[in-house]
């Protein structure tokens, strides 16, 4: 991934982007062709791999052992108007964060699938849900459990950028962060946060 000097994460960054953005886009070749299954990943708490499952009819997962594949974590993004800056001398542009992962790709057992499934609900219901995995009918759950493919992966490398702005001035910057702020849309508040997080580290 092309990652100006000024734009790049840590990789401890990196995973906190991973484990705040979690659904990700997993590239391998299948057939001799690039293929793309969009899907939860969590990682380990060691950092050292990402969990997840395929639908056992999508056929991605027969032949993605022994090959390298890539992840993409996609963060929140907006378009950036040069009508916000001092001059209208500038061209548009886009702010966002994304994190890449490289690896390979181990299947699970069943075992293996099950615990991953459920760290994965365990990670995203609410504290307070009602919802138990383990109380599901036991048959109806093993049934459900065939219909999919778990995975993780060997994480070889892992890429991130957040490009906020920072070759511009920060008077430019507090001017984007200004006209973000009165967008009531996700991506441009968040991404109002993190510009307004990076002016105040400088």
């Amino acid at each position: 991934m092309f990652i100006p000097a000024y734009f790049k994460l840590s990789e401890t960054e990196a995973c906190d982007v991973i484990k705040e953005n979690g659904f990700a886009t997993l590239f391998s070749m299948h057939d001799g062709m690039p293929y793309a299954t969009h899907l939860p990943l969590m990682m380990s708490t060691d950092k050292n791999y990402l969990y997840g499952h395929f639908a056992l009819a999508n056929l991605q997962w027969k032949d993605i052992v022994n090959q390298p594949i890539l992840a993409v974590f996609q963060g929140p993004h907006c378009y950036i108007s040069p009508s916000w800056y001092e001059t209208n001398q500038a061209v548009p542009t886009w702010n966002y964060v994304a994190v890449h992962v490289y690896g390979e790709v181990e299947l699970l057992d069943e075992e293996e699938t099950a615990k991953s499934m459920s760290d994965l609900v365990l990670k995203y219901e609410s504290p307070d849900s009602p919802y138990k995995l383990e109380e599901m009918d036991s048959k109806l759950l093993a049934g459900m459990n065939k219909g999919v493919k778990g995975f993780k992966i060997k994480i070889n490398k892992i890429e991130g950028v957040a490009k906020l702005s920072q070759n511009h001035s920060i008077l430019r910057q507090e001017m984007v962060v200004k006209q973000l702020k009165q967008i009531p849309h996700t991506n441009e508040q968040t991404i109002s946060s993190l510009m307004q997080e990076n002016i105040n580290k400088n």
